[in-house]
């Protein structure tokens, strides 16, 4: 088993199934001591955001600002530079713990050693 889990979601409320089984892999991962970076871009990038989460609603879904709350307790969550730029979301604008990072970086953490990449 991959020693590390990168997660890319690339959805939002735009597309609920998707974005909610991208955060929930992450915290499940998280809950079984996997180390975990999870990236928000695209419309994914409005989570990073105090309060987007709660207003995230899916039937027999886990809450998606408790899964949050698991990820950036014991994981890593980044917001795409682009992303947030297009958003002109800015670090002052995010939640705590949460980052702002690029491509670079990105790829960085995926072609790490004992890494598994995911894109959602």
């Amino acid at each position: 088993m991959a020693k590390k889990l990168v997660i890319k979601l690339t959805a939002g409320a735009d597309a609920p199934e998707r974005c909610s089984q991208a955060f929930t892999v992450a915290a499940v991962a998280v809950a079984s001591g996997v180390e975990v970076s999870l990236w928000l871009t695209g419309e994914a990038s409005w989570f990073a955001l105090p309060g987007r989460a709660a207003e995230f609603e899916l039937p027999h879904a886990a809450p998606l600002p408790d899964l949050l709350d698991s990820v950036l307790a014991g994981g890593r969550l980044t917001l795409c530079t682009q992303c947030a730029a297009r958003r002109e979301i800015t670090e002052g604008d995010v939640l705590d713990g949460v980052r702002i990072a690029g491509a670079q970086v990105f790829v960085q953490e995926a072609m790490g050693e004992e890494t598994q990449a995911l894109v959602y």
